[in-house]
């Protein structure tokens, strides 16, 4: 009973004296919550994969009513953006100089060959931005069908009724991109909270000296794991705390999965990057190697690689392959289906299952790395 107490008080000590440290550093303060609070303004607010307006040059060489039929159904559209021009090469310097993202192009001949029986238009879009061409190549489907179907109506009927497509979006119905990015935020934000401030933990009581004064105190190395874990826990968690709190009042994200299932993930990834930090922290002695480090093997990882911006269907088999072992792919996989989709049991245990394992798996090494260092 007696040893129990004792360990109790040096981790409660322990943890008093990393606990003032944080207070005293404004560097952590800063990045434990002035960091992620910018993150959440700038990322929610700043970064958007959603192309809403789309900016066209209009160059009509046929000048007739079915023209300016075809016209006004791209103005009537609430993606486009037209400017008149007279010829072709004034649209072309328009592009060049990034004032329009495409150009609609209606040759001389149009009227005359669509009711021949067959017409062609040509629209003309800026590929730097594939993803922004692609979906803007979409959206130009949407006025010709609707001028096509207004055409059809005023000649001779057809035998057969229409064929109506009705469309739903499961998961995000309002298409908006915020719902998709703020569950990897919050993976991201604990990352950094997570790794990178203690990836300097250690190496910081190494520079400074204070770590040999330790090693002769009667503190066991689960002691000392366990008083450096607490205080960035806490320092984590009042981030995600910020994180959810903008997802639902900033950026108005529904939670469809158990808010106690999301904060149980959220702290077992938090426990995930604690651990890497923490072994980072104690196998390298120098605050800015252990620094980059933590940004190397956390960081970029967690941004590129986990399917926070980029799905990772799309990537090569090789990276795929690589995103397995990164903790940040299964935390933004759980996080996203708890957002959007809901209690999906597959998805959601699994993922908690290989976070967990990840997480004792990186306490152990990380107390088998302090045994040695202490020795």
């Amino acid at each position: 009973m007696m040893d129990w107490q004792a360990k109790w008080r040096r981790i409660w000590a322990l943890t008093r004296k990393e606990t003032r440290q944080i207070i005293r550093d404004p560097s952590s303060i800063a990045i434990g919550i002035v960091f992620p609070v910018m993150m959440i303004l700038l990322f929610g607010f700043g970064l958007s994969l959603d192309v809403t307006t789309v900016s066209v040059a209009v160059v009509d060489e046929d000048v007739s009513a079915d023209s300016a039929a075809l016209i006004g159904a791209f103005r009537l559209s609430p993606y486009f953006k037209l400017t008149a021009t007279r010829a072709m090469a004034e649209a072309t310097i328009l592009m060049l100089n990034r004032n329009v993202d495409g150009i609609l192009q209606i040759p001389s001949d149009f009227s005359r060959r669509w009711h021949a029986g067959a017409a062609d238009i040509q629209i003309l879009v800026d590929g730097m931005d594939s993803n922004q061409a692609r979906i803007m190549q979409a959206y130009s489907a949407g006025p010709v069908a609707i001028w096509s179907a207004a055409q059809a109506h005023t000649g001779t009927s057809v035998a057969v009724g229409p064929v109506i497509v009705e469309s739903r979006m499961w998961f995000n119905t309002a298409n908006d991109s915020h719902y998709f990015l703020v569950p990897g935020l919050i993976v991201l934000v604990m990352t950094i909270i997570g790794a990178f401030l203690t990836a300097m933990v250690v190496a910081r009581e190494w520079e400074r000296g204070t770590l040999e004064a330790l090693f002769v105190t009667p503190m066991l190395p689960g002691e000392f794991l366990v008083s450096k874990f607490i205080p960035y826990f806490g320092l984590g968690m009042i981030g995600f705390v910020l994180c959810l709190l903008a997802g639902k009042f900033l950026f108005h994200v529904p939670l469809r999965g158990s808010l106690s299932l999301l904060c149980l993930a959220s702290m077992i990834y938090l426990l995930v990057a604690l651990g890497i930090g923490l072994l980072v922290s104690t196998l390298v002695k120098s605050q800015f190697l252990a620094s980059q480090l933590a940004m190397l093997l956390t960081f970029l990882p967690a941004m590129m690689l986990s399917g926070f911006l980029y799905d990772l269907r799309s990537m090569p088999l090789v990276i795929r392959g690589i995103t397995h072992i990164l903790p940040a792919r299964y935390a933004v996989a759980l996080l996203q289906t708890l957002y959007l989709a809901g209690n999906v049991g597959s998805v959601i245990w699994f993922n908690l299952a290989v976070l967990t394992a990840m997480a004792a798996a990186l306490t152990l090494a990380t107390r088998c790395a302090t045994v040695k260092q202490i020795s």
